[in-house]
């Protein structure tokens, strides 16, 4: 399998080249396996559990900025069926300065940290899974751009995922992830329409 990050350190073209960022060592881009919808591109670690998704998703204009990374967290919880009591937490949400982002036309940008319990294809196994997510608001352009790195933690034995979470081989780490928010970068706005 082709690693989509080429050399480590070289931002990686994302949407067709409007967006690029430098993604993790063992990166493999999932729309080589199977199909991904228009506005996320998304890549599994070539050994562990761990993937990454970067999404473009409407701008919420009702919810204000600092509660905004936390809505969409929700927002993922409840398509991995994680809404009821005890099933996602938010442990921290912080906002990044703007001088540290390549992506300096967004208003805001956050990054949050939760767990929440998901089950893999429907199944009763439930794992713990830690959410890293990175928010940026780009209101001009009526989105918010999404990174979502998730790292499970434990993983149920009778989960599809058991087998591979033996092979603990170099797993991302958040600073992986706080690069890839660091250096995502916008070259063209016509991505958004």
């Amino acid at each position: 399998m082709q690693s989509a990050a080429g050399s480590a350190g070289q931002p990686h073209p994302l949407f067709g080249g409007a967006l690029s960022a430098v993604l993790p060592h063992s990166t493999t881009d999932v729309s080589e396996l199977r199909e991904i919808p228009d506005n996320q591109e998304v890549f599994a670690h070539a050994h562990t559990d761990q993937s990454l998704i970067v999404e473009m998703v409407e701008y919420q204009a009702q919810v204000a900025d600092q509660d905004a990374a936390r809505y969409h967290f929700e927002d993922i919880a409840g398509s991995n069926k994680a809404l009821e009591p005890g099933a996602f937490e938010v442990t921290s949400v912080v906002s990044m300065s703007k001088s540290e982002l390549g992506l300096s036309d967004c208003s805001s940008a956050w990054m949050l940290t939760g767990t929440q319990c998901v089950s893999k294809f429907n199944e009763e196994a439930r794992n713990t899974v830690t959410l890293h997510l990175g928010l940026f608001r780009l209101p001009q352009f009526s989105t918010d751009v999404l990174i979502t790195f998730n790292d499970p933690q434990s993983i149920s034995p009778d989960s599809s995922s058991a087998a591979s979470a033996e092979t603990h081989r170099e797993p991302w780490s958040v600073q992986d992830f706080q690069r890839l928010l660091q250096t995502l970068t916008l070259h063209d706005s016509g991505l958004f329409g």
